[in-house]
């Protein structure tokens, strides 16, 4: 496997700046292993898959 795949991605700092949860449009912060952005109001987390934020509250995952 290569390195490259097991690699996140980073997202750009203009690009968290941007992006809101589009459930309660809050803020949203990014996971400590980059690979999902948490909304702390709904307690729900979207995650990132080939370096695309998925924003669609049906695929956001529910944190307990």
């Amino acid at each position: 496997m290569d390195e490259e795949e097991n690699k996140p991605m980073t997202i750009s700092k203009e690009l968290l700046n941007i992006l809101a949860c589009p459930k309660c449009k809050g803020d949203i912060c990014l996971t400590e292993d980059e690979k999902g952005l948490i909304c702390d109001s709904c307690r729900l987390m979207y995650k990132i898959e080939d370096d695309i934020p998925i924003m669609l509250i049906d695929e956001a995952v529910k944190l307990t």
